[in-house]
């Protein structure tokens, strides 16, 4: 809650942690706190839980709920805590913002919401819903249309804006680049917007964002966090540096359905118990795990 009342604080790396399982597929929340613990000492600027890095989907609301508290507990006012609350259901929806609220979440991410395809209007009258529900609680749009199937416009986004001082940013992960601008351009320059597709993070920083919530945290989140510092210090060949120094382990991440190469990653090194997925994801197949090894040794001494 430390940074709710200034949510222009939350830049940076916000690293969007897995979920660990267990091998017989239960919440692992010791190793979730053991996650936390790593990125901070790792040096990343916040934490994000429940994104698509997550697996939200394949939870229950009340596992993403204990896994809300066990990251709040950890993060304790540290840095940033910015958890996603979105669902596919707006009750869902609310139920989950209620208790970021409550457990002292400094802003909530929510994401457009899935399978319907909802309209423009539609859109706008879902997150004003939210929005007018927690008045006092910084909201952030999470627009991924690769996996909700509708892409929020940049004039719904500046129209929310307008009518809620409470929706202050919006996290973008799409890879049109104009779409990144437009939102600025209609929003104002001091709405905040983070990427969340790999490669566009760097250059997001030179039009106007505020950082990232980027997968590849999980693997490398002191370069990740390095490549922020030093861009915004003005040490821009460290940054460009680290931005292509990074790019194996973002080819890494999705060379089977992301978070499957990533918990794969993270139980080698020991750092969760399990490379569990729930289905529909599986661990990464033989072949997956051949080219995640190849990527692995293309990116010693990033990771």
């Amino acid at each position: 809650m430390k940074f709710r009342s200034d949510p222009a604080t939350i830049r940076g790396s916000i690293a969007p942690v897995v979920t660990p399982f267990t091998e017989d597929g239960e919440l692992d929340l010791a190793s979730l706190r053991a996650l936390v613990r790593w990125q901070l000492a790792q040096g990343s600027h916040g934490i994000s839980t429940g994104g698509s890095t997550g697996e939200p989907s394949a939870q229950t609301v009340d596992e993403r709920i204990a896994a809300m508290a066990a990251v709040a507990a950890e993060t304790a006012d540290q840095v940033p805590f910015l958890p996603g609350t979105g669902s596919a259901k707006l009750d869902e929806t609310l139920r989950l913002t209620a208790e970021a609220e409550r457990l002292g979440a400094d802003a909530a991410l929510v994401i457009t919401p899935y399978y319907a395809r909802p309209t423009q209007e539609a859109l706008f009258q879902w997150y004003a819903t939210v929005a007018t529900e927690f008045p006092s609680l910084p909201i952030v749009i999470y627009n991924v249309p690769s996996r909700t199937a509708v892409d929020i416009a940049p004039e719904t986004v500046a129209r929310l804006r307008r009518a809620h001082a409470n929706i202050v940013g919006i996290k973008e992960t799409t890879k049109d680049f104009e779409h990144f601008s437009r939102v600025l351009q209609l929003c104002g320059r001091d709405f905040l917007m983070w990427s969340g597709i790999e490669l566009l993070c760097l250059p997001l920083l030179a039009i106007g964002g505020v950082g990232f919530v980027s997968a590849v945290a999980n693997l490398a989140p002191s370069a990740v966090a390095r490549m922020y510092t030093a861009y915004t210090e003005g040490d821009h060949k460290t940054a460009l540096d680290l931005h292509y120094a990074l790019h194996p382990l973002v080819d890494l991440l999705f060379v089977e359905t992301n978070p499957a190469p990533a918990k794969l990653v993270l139980e080698r090194r020991g750092l969760i118990t399990s490379r569990h997925v729930r289905p529909p994801l599986i661990p990464p197949t033989d072949a997956g795990i051949a080219r995640i090894e190849e990527l692995l040794a293309q990116s010693e001494g990033v990771a």
